[in-house]
């Protein structure tokens, strides 16, 4: 039987706001993280009394939970990498450790969300629980009623078939779409596969949380509102892989 006490050691470092549970996997396998003395592995547990290292420096756990909502311009990179340009974190600077929720791709702009705590992050993002994330989309021709209801009906990329979804036309050669799932660069590869060039793409709302009039390359707090709201949609998200 599997030993149960303890925090399993990348939930253990995604509560801590160190990094998400995918971050921490992909960092044990490396052979970055340990604790004690010992180099962890996948599925090992911390107590109370284990010291844990994450890339040489000690690990604390963080009280205070964080979430803030922060309007990316175009250009940055949306990692704690430093070996990316202008990565998402150093560009914001915030004081505590934070990571984001998700992406943007560098190309595009908008609402992205930034935390410490990584169950929020694994509940909102998991494709599975089907959550939503609204967009404006410019193309580089006009926009056709064929057009709408293909991608609204699902389109044939990276060997899948995207979920049906909302959408509708704002302009000659704009529409807005809400995805329930997040695939790499979903919108600009719909676009394309149906012979169009995505110009700008701006994200303007992640569930129940708002751009509004954020200026871009600002953020703020979420507010207790959102807050509420946010645990009610995703009390009964799963933070673990949903098919």
């Amino acid at each position: 039987m599997e030993q149960q006490e303890g925090t399993r050691i990348n939930k253990f470092l995604s509560e801590a706001g160190v990094c998400s549970r995918r971050e921490a996997d992909r960092a044990l396998e490396a052979g970055q993280i340990r604790i004690g003395d010992r180099v962890a592995v996948l599925g090992d547990r911390v107590r109370e009394t284990d010291i844990v290292y994450y890339k040489g420096e000690p690990v604390c756990q963080e009280a205070e939970r964080i979430l803030i909502a922060f309007h990316k311009p175009k250009g940055i990179v949306c990692t704690t990498s430093k070996k990316e340009g202008v990565n998402i974190v150093d560009y914001i600077g915030y004081p505590k450790r934070i990571y984001p929720v998700g992406r943007l791709d560098k190309d595009s702009t908008g609402l992205i969300l930034l935390t410490n705590d990584g169950d929020i992050v694994n509940k909102m993002m998991r494709s599975g629980n089907r959550h939503e994330k609204e967009y404006i989309v410019t193309v580089n021709r006009d926009i056709t009623d064929d057009f709408i209801m293909r991608m609204s009906n699902g389109v044939p990329i990276l060997d899948t078939v995207t979920r049906r979804c909302k959408v509708w036309q704002t302009g000659t050669r704009e529409f807005r779409i809400i995805l329930t799932q997040g695939l790499n660069r979903q919108i600009r590869r719909m676009c394309e596969t149906l012979g169009y060039r995505v110009k700008t793409l701006k994200r303007i709302r992640i569930m129940n949380i708002c751009l509004e009039n954020l200026k871009e390359g600002s953020y703020r707090d979420v507010t207790a509102e959102e807050w509420c709201e946010l645990q009610r949609l995703i009390r009964h998200s799963s933070n673990e892989t949903v098919k």
